[in-house]
């Protein structure tokens, strides 16, 4: 049975995978503009630009507003561990840590975040906008609301998760909800990734030992960089519970 051709965009985008495999395209490299490339290839705009998101969306190519499209480097991926331990993204050799930049906002409790930290609407909270790189690439996002009386009060760089002060009575329950989806507009702008990439959406609520919720994460990790994994620990007396 003959195998029916394949459309252009997959015809082009096959081709420049392969260039980016060679070592032809290599990493960090501008690719022509997309009007030199359509003239190459004979097809329109739109088919060539429908080429370049199958590999944005595989990761090979990323588009930077106003620059261009880039060969990607290839992504260190990050390993999510449940429990609300911090991502870890193990450095290849020759590599240092991810830099994580952090800005800090006082903002009102409204809609959803007012049902997720169990507060009145109003309510004052801090935000921690955490954005990493590995070099000059947006690795992760993280959105961390913490009720204002708990901010910290200085933030250091390369912090992943809000710090809450030490007379925070001890955590009873780390509740995290993990989905798939499309990013928002902002988290593709932000993070230099397709509209098409699906991310891996964590959800976090940490409750102290009183019931109060203390920290509400958001996190936010493309899909061509990121794993999560959750152990479940079976203890005697558990199992004797189980039985």
């Amino acid at each position: 049975m003959t195998q029916p051709a394949p459309s252009r965009r997959h015809a082009i985008a096959d081709d420049l995978r392969n260039q980016i495999s060679k070592g032809h395209l290599k990493a960090g490299e501008r690719l022509p503009s997309e009007a030199q490339l359509a003239a190459h290839y004979a097809v329109s705009t739109p088919t060539l630009r429908n080429a370049l998101a199958l590999l944005q969306g595989e990761g090979l190519v990323e588009k930077i507003h106003g620059s261009g499209n880039f060969v990607r480097h290839s992504l260190r991926r990050t390993t999510y561990l449940g429990g609300g331990h911090t991502p870890n993204a193990p450095a290849r050799t020759g590599e240092g840590p991810l830099h994580t930049t952090v800005r800090a906002t006082n903002l009102r409790a409204h809609g959803h975040l007012a049902a997720l930290l169990k507060v009145s609407p109003c309510s004052p909270l801090t935000e921690f906008l955490c954005l990493s790189h590995e070099g000059k690439t947006p690795h992760s996002l993280a959105r961390i609301y913490v009720p204002r009386d708990l901010a910290p009060a200085n933030v250091s760089e390369g912090l992943l998760t809000a710090r809450v002060p030490g007379q925070r009575p001890p955590l009873s329950v780390v509740q995290e909800t993990v989905s798939t989806r499309l990013p928002t507009p902002f988290e593709t702008t932000t993070l230099r990734i397709s509209p098409t990439l699906a991310i891996l959406s964590i959800t976090r609520v940490a409750t102290d030992t009183t019931g109060r919720v203390v920290e509400a994460a958001l996190l936010t990790f493309p899909g061509d960089r990121a794993d999560a994994v959750f152990t479940t620990h079976h203890t005697t007396e558990a199992r004797r519970a189980e039985r």
